[in-house]
């Protein structure tokens, strides 16, 4: 990743009716990095990211990609980015060789097919139709669209959305390799672990805001929690009696699944020395790191979103 920034929003803003999608938001992401954008459903993701590309128009603020104002400069700038849409559909009988030839087609300039193809695993797959490919391999094939224009930045939206968890592995393998050909990626997903395992920073978006923007490590980190210790209890077990015992960082409980934040790694072995030499009985206790999942919920809440 280099200090160049690529992309700078500043104070967008974008309003339908009187809801407020977007409300003053402000970011950078530099070149050779994968920026990821998470959030509830409704935060504002999408709207922003169709604003950077070129596909809404905003009702305020700045935003300049690759030097272009996309609103005014989308001609100039669409050959440079690559798009993988939320939803995106081909014709049921369209061959994969086919659709890459038909975009390709678009751009004044694209690359080899066959490399392509060869590069998303999709090669013995070129003269199969659209409606004969796995759920997988119609995803690798939408990011070869996105590609089939050498771009310069790519936004994947949701690209794992309905994959089992071999096919996302796959592509997370794929949007590494996307990078370390030197391209930028901006991703916006709904799965923590995606974004915690391949971005070099988030931006958590909640209500039409960004409300943190930081390396993975460095927000997990600003929870100040340490271990979570995890177990089950039977019979009952007094919530109360173990807050007081020492000052953890918090305990939750649901049902009998009992979960102790602990802040350092002699305040763990205190809670095991208690549960023990009180003579409770618990079941399949383990230790858990904090994760980009607990620094969500910290600042968004848990309750459901439509």
């Amino acid at each position: 990743m280099s200090d160049k920034i690529v992309i700078q929003v500043e104070h967008l803003r974008k309003t339908y009716g009187s809801l407020t999608a977007v409300d003053d938001i402000s970011f950078e992401v530099y070149e050779g990095e994968i920026f990821g954008i998470v959030g509830p459903n409704g935060a504002g993701k999408t709207t922003t990211i169709e604003c950077i590309e070129g596909l809404r128009r905003p009702d305020g603020g700045r935003i300049s990609v690759l030097g272009l104002d996309p609103d005014r400069d989308g001609c100039s700038l669409w050959p440079r980015i690559g798009v993988q849409l939320q939803q995106s559909a081909l014709q049921e009988r369209i061959k994969v060789r086919e659709a890459i030839d038909l975009f390709a087609a678009i751009y004044p300039r694209s690359v080899d097919r066959k490399t392509l193809l060869e590069q998303l695993g999709l090669a013995e797959k070129a003269d199969s139709l659209f409606c004969q490919l796995s759920g997988g391999q119609k995803q690798r094939l939408f990011v070869a669209l996105a590609l089939v224009n050498d771009p310069e930045i790519v936004f994947p939206d949701e690209i794992t959305t309905g994959l089992d968890p071999q096919a996302r592995r796959a592509m997370w393998d794929l949007i590494r390799g996307i990078r370390d050909r030197g391209k930028t990626v901006v991703l916006t997903t709904h799965f923590m672990e995606e974004a915690e395992r391949l971005c070099d920073r988030v931006a958590i978006v909640d209500q039409g805001r960004i409300v943190a923007l930081d390396t993975p490590s460095n927000l997990i980190g600003s929870l100040g929690v340490g271990t979570r210790v995890v177990f089950s209890v039977e019979g009952t077990f007094d919530v109360d009696a173990l807050s007081r015992s020492a000052d953890y960082g918090g305990i939750e409980r649901d049902g009998e699944r009992i979960a102790v934040n602990c802040k350092s790694n002699q305040q763990l072995a205190q809670l095991v020395n208690t549960l023990v030499s009180d003579g409770l009985r618990f079941r399949d206790l383990r230790t858990e790191q904090p994760t980009l999942e607990d620094v969500f919920l910290a600042t968004t809440g848990r309750a459901m979103r439509d």
